[in-house]
This record gives C-alpha cells, sequence and structure tokens, in this order.
C-alpha cells in the first residue's frame, strides 16, 4: 500500500445521502479491517486504495475517514494524512479502568433485567470458550468473548452504557492487535466469566457488579504482563 496524500479531512463539505450511505458502508469495512488486525496502529490509511478496491470515487473514502477519526480508531495528521491510532500502554490501562465502572453497572442491570434466552446463551458461551480453549483455537475464544460480553450489555438494556462502553472496547482492540491473548490467560479469564454469569443467572446485583468490575481489571494486568513479555 503505497502512502498518497489523504486529503484535508477537517475541510471535507457534507455529502448528499446517496454519498453518505455509501461511506457508512465502507466505513464498517475499513473498521472490520482495522479492528482484526488487517492494518497495525500506526499505519497510514491510502485513500486511493480503498477507492480502488471498493470500487468508488475517492469522496466516500474520504467521509469514511472522518468517520473513523471521530470513533477514534484513526487519527488525521495535517500535512501527513490519515493513520490508524496508536494506543499506548497507559491509554490502554485508563481505558481498561473506565471499561470496568462500565462493565459492572452493566453486570448489575444484566442480574436485574436478564431474560431466560438470555440466560441460555451466556451459559452456552461459557461453555463454548472451554471447548475453544481445549482447541487452542484463539481466534474463535476471542469472538466468543466479545460475544459474552456483547450479550450482558444486551441484558443490561441501557443503549447509552452500551454505546459508551462500545467506543471503549473499539479503542482496546487496537491495543490487543498486538498479539497481547494467550491462551494461559484464556483459562483463568473463562473462570472469571463463568462467575460473572452465575452471578447474573441468580439475579444476585451486587455479585454481578463485583465479579464484572474485577474481571475487566484482572484482564488489565493480564494485558500489562503481556505487553511487557512482548516488549
Amino acid at each position: 500500500m503505497k502512502p498518497v496524500p489523504a486529503g484535508d479531512l477537517s475541510s471535507a463539505k457534507a455529502q448528499p445521502l446517496g454519498v453518505r450511505s455509501l461511506s457508512m458502508a465502507l466505513r464498517a469495512e475499513i473498521e472490520k479491517m482495522i479492528l482484526h488486525g488487517g492494518m497495525p496502529m500506526g499505519e497510514r490509511l491510502n485513500e486511493n486504495y480503498f477507492a480502488e478496491k471498493f470500487q468508488v470515487s475517492r469522496g466516500p473514502v474520504r467521509e469514511a475517514f472522518r468517520a473513523l477519526v471521530e470513533a477514534g480508531l484513526v487519527e488525521f495528521v495535517p500535512n501527513r494524512g490519515v493513520f490508524v491510532r496508536q494506543v499506548s500502554l497507559d491509554q490502554a490501562i485508563a481505558a481498561y479502568e473506565v471499561r470496568a465502572a462500565l462493565f459492572s453497572m452493566a453486570g448489575r442491570l444484566a442480574a436485574r433485567r436478564r431474560r431466560k434466552e438470555e440466560i441460555i446463551r451466556l451459559r452456552g458461551l461459557v461453555h463454548d470458550m472451554d471447548e475453544a480453549i481445549e482447541k487452542r483455537g484463539g481466534e474463535g475464544y476471542y469472538q466468543l468473548n466479545l460475544d459474552l460480553h456483547a450479550t450482558v450489555m444486551e441484558a443490561a438494556r441501557n443503549e447509552r452504557l452500551a454505546a459508551t462502553y462500545q467506543g471503549l472496547v473499539k479503542e482496546l482492540h487496537l491495543f490487543r492487535a498486538k498479539n497481547l491473548d494467550r491462551m494461559d490467560h484464556a483459562r483463568v479469564s473463562n473462570i472469571e466469566h463463568a462467575a460473572m454469569v452465575e452471578a447474573i443467572v441468580d439475579g444476585d446485583e451486587v455479585r454481578a457488579y463485583e465479579t464484572h468490575f474485577d474481571h475487566v481489571m484482572n484482564a488489565r494486568e493480564r494485558v500489562i504482563e503481556a505487553y511487557e513479555d512482548i516488549a
């Protein structure tokens, strides 16, 4: 991917409805590439490359870049272009601490508002993650992990909380793309998942709050350990 000028995003004009719809679709595709590790932190986004890849003009691509800047996944550097955002260890730690507060609240609300189908799904995800660990399916485990957290947020039934939480999750995706996930950590993490789920099943709001908070703060420590191992 050869670097080329990406244009001045700060001065881009509002786009017609059709272009906005296209740019939203492009934003989703580019975001997926970033979050799945297809573009590492610090990599420059090439406007021409994406226009050719998706067979579109550069306008919708530029608009998609603007949306990704607003989402905190990429950053615009004047006179240089657009880059996948780099998240430092200190920034990741801060995000984990805020995430712990939000996720513990979600756990408490989920214990109060959970439905039968969500209980079944949560228990099933814990079981599937145990199987993924035994098969050493790191990629499969990670997606199941995301699904479990998303199900907790759904059970909490608070859209404002979920939207704020999701922004932090995406930021941490960027950081964790540095191969920080380890299967020994996954085993411990899934034991914590099981405790979280059973607290929700029992409708125990206090225990749900505590287990969800502890899970994220423990994840923060595991990430620090993994980061130091590869640094």
